[in-house]
């Protein structure tokens, strides 16, 4: 059956499409991202949904029992169109191997609550298997890799219209890079729930593993706050447009039984004019002429109830988000408004800071880290790439966020150096704006990028943590966040995850990449197509 009936719609064809026939003819059954290491055979098993069951032989958790719920809906959410057939109709062909009904699942250690930075995610899987033949196993220290192994297994099952078919196969599996992120912004647009619930679905099933979130910028405070409550009555679009505690609990937690860490960003002291009507006193008063001109600038760096403010803020993010990192920002802070005003003229003079502003800065952005340090979570963080470019002091435990492109003078290959080169972790997302679109296949840069691909030692790029995509809301909303989205960022996913040598090629992801787009929409979401083809769901949109 598979042999005969399946392997003849996996030959890739890539080029100039022929009348009646698409561009690129799709693979069958292979992961994405591709895995470390598989071995598949010429037999294969079948897989009934009326039959088939996981059964956990090693340890067992919240996570998993919803996990193994959850796939099991996923595998075989379109099993109503199969068609019923004599079971013998399978034993008549060679390569049957029998009937798997049970798929064992060998949790090693006991569950962790939450994911986290340095996080275990390999797997292994064996179906049919030299050693334990007729048998299914999915093996794993850690919950998150049996997280990872159940997306694989999920997509090795294909179904041929009679029964779900998954071949002989042997995975050993694990991650490129522990960070493998994703950024929505949900300030320039508000997203709704469901589409953020939707969008951790699919970097779950493309094994991203950090959602950062963008919380909050200029153009609106989403973010509703217990203690500081005007935030976001003054600084939201409306007041529906917000994001409740309840959100944020159920984000967290949608997020976390699919093994993806929140990471909150509160960018500042840019980027926070949606701040300032439920906080005054919080921004710079701009001057024009020896006058205030009715406009301000970032957080005014030299009022110490400031600092108050933010240590009582983050202290009430810090416990919402549970993740050890929060991302600070730092990014794009004009200088201007604050250049403009006597108040912070007189307070550089008195402390004999020059006229540099970035020392400024420094004295804000140190100010902050101290006492985000010093919270009750004691937490990590991030920065965009200003802070370490304006030779702000940093700890030395700094994630550096690389996020400008080739294009600027620096590049990102020089920062990377750069930044690596001065010790700090590094993070990259200078290739992956998918935000910025253009007609026809754009999704090979994001392929050719790696996050290795700078001049530096082997010890520099040991500290590349990995790389993040961005998806900017100033043109997206929940109208067109999913298909703007996917299936350009599992281009990304791939890069992050499986090894330099197995990314290497275009060529050999195109028919790869078509199934994993025809399987995203066959799972439910409307993902965008790559380039003139079909799925068998298109007809059904």
């Amino acid at each position: 059956m598979w042999t005969a009936k399946l392997l003849l719609i996996s030959v890739a064809v890539v080029g100039p499409a022929s009348p009646g026939f698409p561009k690129v003819i799709p693979t069958v059954g292979e992961v994405w991202p591709h895995p470390q290491m598989i071995s598949q055979g010429d037999t294969y098993m079948i897989v009934r949904p009326s039959t088939f069951k996981f059964s956990v032989t090693g340890k067992d958790c919240d996570i998993l029992q919803e996990a193994m719920k959850r796939y099991k809906d996923i595998m075989f959410q379109s099993s109503s169109h199969l068609k019923t057939n004599p079971k013998d109709i399978w034993r008549k062909d060679e390569a049957f191997s029998g009937y798997l009904d049970t798929v064992s699942i060998n949790l090693m250690q006991p569950c962790e609550e939450y994911p986290h930075h340095d996080m275990d995610e390999q797997y292994e899987i064996k179906i049919d298997s030299p050693d334990q033949p007729g048998e299914g196993v999915i093996l794993a220290q850690s919950i998150w890799g049996i997280l990872r192994g159940l997306e694989s297994f999920s997509q090795l099952l294909v179904s041929d219209g009679s029964a779900y078919q998954a071949k002989s196969t042997q995975i050993r599996d694990f991650p490129r890079f522990p960070f493998r992120g994703f950024m929505l912004d949900t300030s320039r647009h508000y997203l709704p729930i469901s589409k953020i619930l939707e969008h951790l679905d699919l970097m779950a099933m493309n094994k991203f593993n950090v959602f950062h979130w963008h919380l909050v910028d200029d153009q609106s405070f989403p973010y509703e706050s217990a203690v500081f409550p005007n935030l976001s009555k003054e600084g939201s679009y409306s007041s529906i447009h917000v994001y409740t505690e309840k959100n944020i609990s159920d984000i967290v937690e949608y997020a976390r039984l699919r093994g993806i860490r929140v990471l909150p960003e509160f960018d500042t002291p840019g980027h926070t004019m949606s701040w300032g009507p439920g906080q005054p006193g919080l921004l710079t008063t701009c001057y024009k002429d020896g006058e205030p001109d009715g406009t301000y600038g970032p957080i005014d760096p030299t009022n110490n109830d400031n600092y108050d403010f933010l240590t009582t803020l983050f202290t009430e993010v810090t416990d919402r988000f549970h993740d050890h990192y929060i991302h600070l920002g730092g990014d794009e802070v004009s200088f201007s408004c604050w250049q403009s005003n006597p108040n912070i003229s007189e307070f550089m003079k008195t402390h004999n800071i020059s006229g540099e502003y970035e020392k400024l800065e420094s004295v804000y952005i140190t100010k902050l880290i101290e006492l985000v340090s010093h919270l009750p979570n004691k937490n990590g963080y991030l920065v965009w790439q200003e802070v370490f470019d304006n030779g702000i002091q940093i700890a030395a435990d700094t994630i550096v966020h690389i996020w400008k492109s080739e294009t600027v003078p620096a590049g990102w290959k020089k920062e990377m150096s750069k930044v690596t080169q001065a010790g700090y972790k590094t993070v990259l997302s200078s290739c992956w704006y998918l935000n910025y679109i253009r007609y026809g296949d754009d999704w090979y840069k994001y392929y050719h990028c790696d996050p290795h691909d700078f001049e530096g030692t082997d010890a520099q790029k040991q500290l590349v943590m990995g790389g993040e995509a961005c998806m900017w809301g100033e043109y997206v909303d929940g109208t067109n966040l999913i298909p703007r989205t996917w299936p350009r960022a599992s281009v990304v996913a791939e890069k992050l995850w499986s090894s330099a040598a197995q990314t290497n090629s275009t060529e050999k992801a195109v028919p790869r990449l078509e199934e994993h787009r025809c399987r995203l929409l066959d799972r439910g979401f409307r993902v965008e197509p790559l380039w003139p083809s079909f799925c068998m769901s298109d007809v059904d949109l």
